[in-house]
């Protein structure tokens, strides 16, 4: 079929919007055209017919068919020229890439100043179990930089030459192997932000979060302090002395927040004690970041987010955290006492009856391993028991979930603690309790099982 010649407001029609402008037929009739329009209304519709409307009304407002338009999209790709430029490419010399510090700089500068919000928008009642353990990194903001980077800026920092490092050679114990130049970037699982050669890694993203957030969160803090570099070398007299002077006020004042070491060690936390990093330990702790006069006023600056936006975003993840909190807790309360405590119950009974009829036999002088055991899962159940009636009860107090701080503090303090305290307890008697008996899978199924 050639291209379309007739009325324009029936193909506007067709796709229920005013693609060739300013159309008042279209305001007067919107709804498709034929004696069946008003009947042709779709509720919804499937992916498939939603990429056919969008390839029917590009054909209808350039008039090209579907095969034009690959072939125009294929003779762009063939085209040369610069499609896009990676500013975190050190190059051979990154002590001499002036572009590569500056965008180092400006990334450092602001990662130290934003780290609350970075540890806000990726803050979630699952993440909270995560960050600190479990192959994950830690709860604090930290950037791991490497042996090379690191050099270069304390060079920088104190105003000496820089002397290269990269000449290393990793040493493997076998003469006849050739030399392996060792490698100077990240090989620091435990560091929340790390180079790593060509880019920066940011690992504290739980599994179920959208990597959106933080995108927005590090573009627009990238977007503040280039434009304030921006702001002052457009001013300078001498552009070189004045981004060395920049580069090493800059890298001076924010090193804290440049850490290689082992950030699962409990020294980690005393030393970012030390330095003035925040530990934001959960969700609870993170979300006033939202709501900081500081981070509200970054973000309506460069208009990515208003503040009610920002009040708005607070409020509903508070929220979440408590109705998150809640179904955990109502699903851990439903297993143990449906569940876990039965078992336990019936399997310490079934030693005990096996107790007994040792003891009747005379075959068996003591039963040391059936009293262990009945005491020691008896106890734990009476704990457990414990923990559940004041969680039930805790639940029963529990505020509305869209109270506010006050709510997730209560969930925290209240809900939470409880719920670890009945984890634990349920992991001990998991270890006692026959694994054919246990109602659930096991941590050794979990893990060698799967």
């Amino acid at each position: 079929m050639g291209r379309y010649i007739g009325p324009k407001t029936k193909i506007a029609r067709k796709f229920g919007e005013a693609i060739f402008g300013t159309d008042k037929a279209l305001e007067k009739k919107n709804y498709p055209p034929g004696q069946h329009g008003l009947a042709r209304k779709r509720k919804k519709v499937s992916e498939y017919v939603t990429q056919l409307l969008e390839k029917q009304k590009a054909k209808a407002i350039y008039g090209v068919q579907e095969k034009q338009f690959y072939r125009t999209y294929e003779a762009a790709a063939r085209l040369g020229g610069i499609t896009g430029e990676n500013l975190l490419k050190p190059g051979g010399t990154p002590s001499q890439n002036a572009q590569f510090l500056l965008i180092l700089a400006a990334f450092i500068k602001g990662v130290d100043e934003y780290q609350e919000m970075l540890r806000c928008c990726v803050s979630y009642p699952g993440n909270d179990h995560r960050l600190g353990g479990n192959e994950a990194p830690p709860a604090i903001i930290s950037i791991f930089l490497g042996d090379e980077l690191t050099a270069i800026l304390d060079s920088i920092v104190q105003g000496t030459e820089y002397v290269d490092i990269t000449k290393k050679k990793l040493r493997v114990g076998i003469d006849a192997m050739p030399d392996i130049p060792q490698d100077t970037t990240d090989r620091n699982r435990t560091s929340p932000l790390a180079f790593t050669g060509n880019k920066f890694e940011f690992r504290m993203l739980g599994s179920s979060q959208s990597i959106a957030s933080p995108n927005v969160v590090l573009n627009t803090i990238m977007t503040e302090e280039l434009s304030q570099f921006a702001d002052r070398l457009e001013k300078a007299e001498n552009f070189q002395s004045a981004l060395q002077e920049l580069l090493q006020e800059t890298f001076t004042a924010h090193q804290r927040i440049i850490f290689n070491g082992n950030g699962y060690d409990d020294a980690w936390v005393a030393e970012a004690a030390r330095r003035g990093l925040a530990n934001l330990r959960d969700t609870v702790d993170c979300m006033p970041a939202y709501i900081d006069k500081k981070n509200v006023e970054l973000f309506t600056k460069h208009a990515v987010l208003t503040e009610t936006e920002m009040r708005a975003r607070y409020e509903i993840h508070l929220e979440n955290y408590c109705k998150v909190s809640a179904i955990e807790a109502n699903t851990l309360l439903d297993m143990a006492q449906r569940s876990i405590l039965p078992v336990a119950a019936r399997y310490s009974g079934d030693l005990a009856k096996g107790m007994a009829h040792k003891q009747e036999t005379g075959l068996a002088s003591t039963c040391r391993l059936e009293e262990h055991l009945i005491r020691r899962i008896s106890g734990l159940s009476d704990q457990l028991l414990d923990v559940c009636q004041e969680l039930s009860q805790a639940l029963e107090k529990a505020p509305a979930a869209d109270s506010g701080i006050e709510a997730a503090h209560y969930f925290r303090g209240e809900i939470n603690t409880r719920v670890r305290q009945a984890g634990d307890l349920i992991s001990q008697l998991e270890s006692l309790v026959d694994a054919k008996v246990w109602p659930y899978p096991t941590y050794a199924d979990i893990l060698f099982g799967v």
